[in-house]
């Protein structure tokens, strides 16, 4: 699907909609890939009269833990009044977030799959890359804890203990950065997930976790997203943490200006430039703070650790 064709509904309703001076927050949607997994949401930031004109729009691609956390809410609308450049957020997985970056679809974009990150550089579809943050993985599940794992912090022991008791498993299913963490968690503990007990979801995050929630199943969650839905009342818990290998870095990369004309290269870098200075790492380290006592991401450009 061209950039132009899917983006020109956000633009006419835009124009329309800011010459009547009226705030807006337009979702729209992008039909889901081939592989099944879920629809994007496209959602263009309310604007006020005087605010950036409709070229002075940036296209971020990223996973839906940085939208289902809360993250982007906080630290895009400081970026917008800053440069006065909206950004239209199109939160899919990472496997998704990096072919809209292929294909010319996005300017840059925010995902956590190192290694399909430095596939991406490698291949010339990106130009820069920068290290953001990082948090953890976890296996969260119901209270009863069917599997007898609660306290583990061997995650291959873990799922082989799922696996085994064929205790009920929502996998994300949508080549997502978490889902290719699950498959490597499978991997290293040589099994082959099957039967009715494993559930492929196909959907985000905090889709996976409300599934999860309501079919009393375990699924691999990053923290920020299941902290941010213990707010909502999930009745999941913690089961398994701690082990190097949930290890979760986030990172970011602008997107080869040549694969089209509308690529915005300039914006993409300062984009980038304002995402890993000091003070937006300053406000992703303090994110979560207040209400869980510790932020949700851990700030890791190398501005912030040279600081």
């Amino acid at each position: 699907m061209k950039r132009t064709l899917w983006f020109s509904l956000v633009v006419v309703f835009m124009m329309a909609l800011l010459a009547a001076c009226q705030p807006i927050a337009l979702p729209v949607t992008v039909p889901s890939a081939e592989d099944g997994s879920a629809a994007a949401e496209v959602t263009a930031p309310a604007q006020e009269e005087g605010n950036a004109a409709a070229e002075d729009r940036l296209i971020l691609a990223t996973t839906t833990s940085t939208r289902d956390s809360g993250l982007l809410d906080v630290i895009l609308p400081l970026y917008e009044a800053e440069f006065g450049v909206a950004v239209d957020v199109v939160a899919v997985g990472t496997g998704q977030a990096l072919q809209l970056g292929r294909d010319g679809n996005a300017d840059v974009v925010l995902v956590h799959a190192r290694s399909q990150e430095d596939a991406f550089m490698e291949a010339g579809d990106g130009v820069r890359r920068e290290d953001v943050m990082y948090n953890d993985f976890i296996i969260v599940g119901p209270a009863s804890d069917p599997a007898g794992i609660a306290g583990s912090s061997a995650a291959a022991v873990a799922i082989t203990q799922i696996a085994e008791t064929e205790s009920p498993f929502v996998s994300r299913g949508d080549d997502s950065g978490t889902h290719s963490k699950e498959k490597s968690l499978w991997a290293a503990a040589a099994i082959e997930p099957s039967g009715d007990w494993y559930i492929s979801a196909g959907q985000g995050m905090g889709a996976v976790l409300t599934m999860a929630n309501e079919q009393e199943a375990y699924t691999l969650s990053d923290r920020a997203t299941y902290l941010a839905r213990t707010l909502e009342g999930t009745e999941l818990i913690i089961v398994a943490e701690g082990d190097p290998i949930l290890f979760n870095p986030y990172g970011v990369m602008a997107v080869n200006p040549e694969k089209n004309s509308e690529i915005k290269g300039e914006l993409a870098n300062q984009f980038i430039d304002w995402l890993v200075s000091v003070p937006t790492q300053e406000a992703i380290s303090q994110f979560g703070v207040e209400e869980f006592g510790s932020p949700l991401f851990v700030p890791d450009s190398e501005a912030w650790r040279n600081r």
